[in-house]
């Protein structure tokens, strides 16, 4: 199995950056076109981003402020048996995200084209939490 690992530094408080990445509504200003779900263990999110790529997710860890997990329930082959997951460490004026992708069953171009991604989508979740910036989800990747 092959892992995706990001770590960015937000300036913000914990609470900010956890509602950016458990927050189905902060989810759209960053990551999919469409979001619904609930920040409760167990929960689903549905993660749309087109017709092809209507998406299904498990919350298999929350603790408000510090962790955010999600195990893919429905997706593309490469994304299945994949979690994901973001832990938080507050640190000065603001916050670490350990970001991880984890159980990628091949070491391909989607592998490594979605860790790319990760690190755009995060640049980008950082500037939605710092400055309100919020890209078109046409222009994100």
């Amino acid at each position: 199995m092959f892992h995706i690992y990001h770590d960015l530094y937000i300036q913000a408080k914990p609470e900010a950056v956890f509602r950016a990445v458990s927050d189905p509504g902060d989810l759209e200003k960053w990551w999919p076109l469409e979001c619904s779900g609930k920040p409760e263990l167990l929960g689903e999110y549905r993660l749309y981003f087109e017709p092809d790529f209507d998406w299904r997710a498990k919350v298999i860890k929350v603790v408000p402020n510090v962790s955010f997990h999600l195990k893919m329930t429905q997706s593309d082959p490469d994304w299945q048996p994949t979690s994901f997951g973001f832990d938080l460490k507050e640190e000065g004026d603001g916050v670490w995200v350990e970001f991880w992708h984890r159980n990628w069953p091949e070491w391909n171009h989607h592998y490594r084209r979605s860790s790319y991604c990760w690190a755009i989508l995060l640049n980008g979740m950082k500037d939605y939490v710092e400055k309100g910036v919020i890209v078109p989800f046409e222009d994100r990747i």
